[in-house]
């Protein structure tokens, strides 16, 4: 793992396990904000800055995908965003071309912190890959834990049934099929970048199925939908669930 970076509003750090035969790379991104401060999820809401984790060209790995645990929102004034006021840890996976030659991972990370103002954080890690070796008890910890705090991803009992967009692309319609005896749930789904639907209007149950529409707001001008994909998060009682919805 590597050094701890630091400023006002908090810290963070990467670590990484060894490359798998298959040239995979498990490893995470570390934030802690400090108390009263906020960091944010992949899509913020109205402010904030997203994670981000970008590599140096040319060191022969790529960055796969990132996940994030459940966020919570956060309302200031007429002001909602998405994130994390406490400890989170975002995993990541790496592809190698090569794990059999030695590698050193040269990583940049920016993020948003946030307590009256939001701040921009950013700092540049090195990682020399050839000495990850065995299986580090800590690190290995560190991403257990964080994979439990992930949603689930969409099952027999938890899933979108249905979706669809009016002609106007003004509202949202979804049909979600929930875990038994689960209230209304939250619903959190993250178009285009920097646009976040937070509000559900008509929701009901109907045909086991809870049936609800989400005002879409203001997209981006010239924006078309057809052949994007949404993500959306479910949250119901202590399960959340996670997927995308395409649009055709």
């Amino acid at each position: 793992m590597t050094h701890w970076a630091e400023n006002e509003g908090g810290r963070m750090r990467i670590i990484v396990l060894a490359p798998e035969k298959d040239g995979t790379v498990q490893g995470a991104l570390q934030i802690e904000p400090k108390a009263g401060w906020i960091t944010y999820w992949k899509e913020p809401g109205q402010a904030g800055i997203p994670p981000q984790i970008t590599l140096s060209p040319g060191e022969g790995i790529t960055l796969k995908d990132i996940a994030f645990p459940v966020p919570k929102p956060f309302e200031s004034g007429s002001v909602r965003d998405l994130g994390y006021d406490h400890p989170v840890t975002l995993p990541f996976t790496l592809s190698v071309i090569d794990p059999d030659r030695p590698l050193k991972l040269n990583a940049s990370a920016f993020i948003g912190l946030c307590r009256n103002i939001c701040i921009p954080f950013q700092a540049e890690f090195e990682l020399d890959l050839s000495k990850a070796k065995g299986l580090p008890l800590e690190e290995n910890l560190i991403l257990d834990k964080a994979a439990r705090s992930l949603p689930e991803r969409p099952s027999a009992d938890f899933d979108i049934k249905s979706h669809a967009l009016t002609n106007d692309r003004q509202t949202l319609s979804l049909a979600v099929r929930l875990p038994q005896a689960s209230q209304a749930p939250q619903i959190y789904v993250a178009g285009p970048d920097g646009h976040v639907l937070f509000d559900q209007e008509k929701g009901r149950m109907a045909d086991g199925l809870y049936r609800v529409e989400m005002p879409v707001g203001k997209l981006p001008k010239g924006y078309d939908p057809k052949g994007k994909n949404w993500d959306i998060l479910v949250v119901a009682g202590s399960r959340a669930m996670e997927t995308s919805l395409a649009f055709d």
